[in-house]
């Protein structure tokens, strides 16, 4: 049995203080994972079901075999593995900008990484999600132009509530349009967002994607004893 409460790892970086820890829930005994980044929660495992349905909306919409998925944002590992789950997808690589996330899943220290770096498919990449997104090579240096089926991003709180302002271009129409330009035909782009559906991004979106839709996802909210939500935005390469 654990602790009640322990904190596993702490460490300085350029975006805060990182903090991963764990604490027993005192209705079921489980343990939740917490990861806090400049004193703000990135991610509890206490909710997960909108990063897997953010996964499962995006992998739903395609075709074929073999597919080729790209995820921004590692966190608790709850995207990839869903991901991963998807028995149509031949490889997944996970880009983080901290490495100390990276390290703890490596670690073991979260439960996720047991499955995520045992599994052949799987890269976990150190690196700037949105400088490379900016980088005329694309997210995959080695290979310039790399294109992929899925682009499936869960970093900021959402367009509007970024972990850091030097983000900001990546919601706007140039930086959607290179998002678009790094999938293939047909490819879908999927970003989670803590807050409502955001109609003035949903129209962003529509001038470099089609098919174009916000989907809230509900889930409940054991701390506050009532329904959450949060919005899925999708969006296809024509």
């Amino acid at each position: 049995m654990s602790a009640r409460f322990e904190e596993l790892d702490w460490r300085p970086t350029p975006l805060g203080e990182l903090v991963l820890r764990r604490r027993r829930d005192p209705v079921d005994g489980k343990d939740i994972h917490e990861i806090k980044l400049g004193g703000e929660f990135l991610m509890s495992s206490l909710f997960t079901v909108a990063e897997e349905e953010l996964s499962r909306l995006a992998l739903a919409e395609l075709p074929g075999t073999d597919l080729d998925v790209v995820v921004g944002g590692l966190g608790l590992g709850y995207t990839a593995l869903t991901v991963l789950e998807h028995p149509a997808v031949g490889s997944l690589t996970v880009i983080d900008a901290l490495g100390e996330v990276i390290e703890w899943h490596e670690r073991g220290l979260i439960p996720a990484g047991t499955t995520l770096t045992a599994d052949p498919r799987c890269a976990l990449v150190n690196g700037d999600f949105f400088a490379l997104m900016r980088s005329p090579e694309g997210l995959v240096p080695a290979d310039p132009g790399h294109r992929f089926h899925a682009i499936v991003v869960d970093i900021d709180h959402s367009p509007r509530h970024l972990l850091h302002p030097d983000n900001a271009d990546f919601y706007e129409p140039a930086g959607l349009r290179r998002i678009a330009a790094l999938l293939h035909p047909g490819g879908v782009f999927a970003l989670w967002s803590n807050d409502p559906p955001d109609d003035e991004f949903t129209t962003a979106l529509g001038g470099a994607f089609v098919d174009v839709r916000a989907e809230v996802v509900s889930f409940p909210n054991p701390l506050q004893d009532r329904e959450a939500t949060n919005t899925v935005y999708l969006a296809k390469v024509p």
